[in-house]
């Protein structure tokens, strides 16, 4: 089964990425096939500078959006590793026809 996975992506002053949301996804091997980066959404809060005002420090988070191939059968697992991560803003199931090649 494939999901989209919508992760929260925090920023630095500077506009640049901070963290790495798909790594807290914590699995046991065998349960994620395969996974595949889609697209980036900066803050809004990054100007056309490149970087961050002071009083924009609250709005550091963009997101991150993956396609993860999960094992058969191992729905339950990933979707309680997605949960526990404590990043993901939401995911959703994606039919094979949906994809985006």
């Amino acid at each position: 089964m494939k999901y989209r996975v919508t992760f929260r992506k925090r920023y630095n002053q500077a506009g640049q990425p901070s963290d790495d949301p798909a790594a807290l996804v914590s699995v046991p091997d065998g349960v994620i096939e395969d996974a595949v980066f889609l697209e980036r959404f900066e803050p809004p809060s990054v100007h056309n500078t490149g970087d961050m005002e002071e009083d924009d420090d609250f709005l550091a988070y963009g997101t991150e959006v993956w396609i993860y191939d999960v094992a058969e059968g191992r729905d339950d697992e990933f979707k309680l590793a997605l949960v526990n991560s404590e990043v993901v803003l939401e995911f959703e199931e994606v039919p094979d026809e949906e994809l985006i090649t």
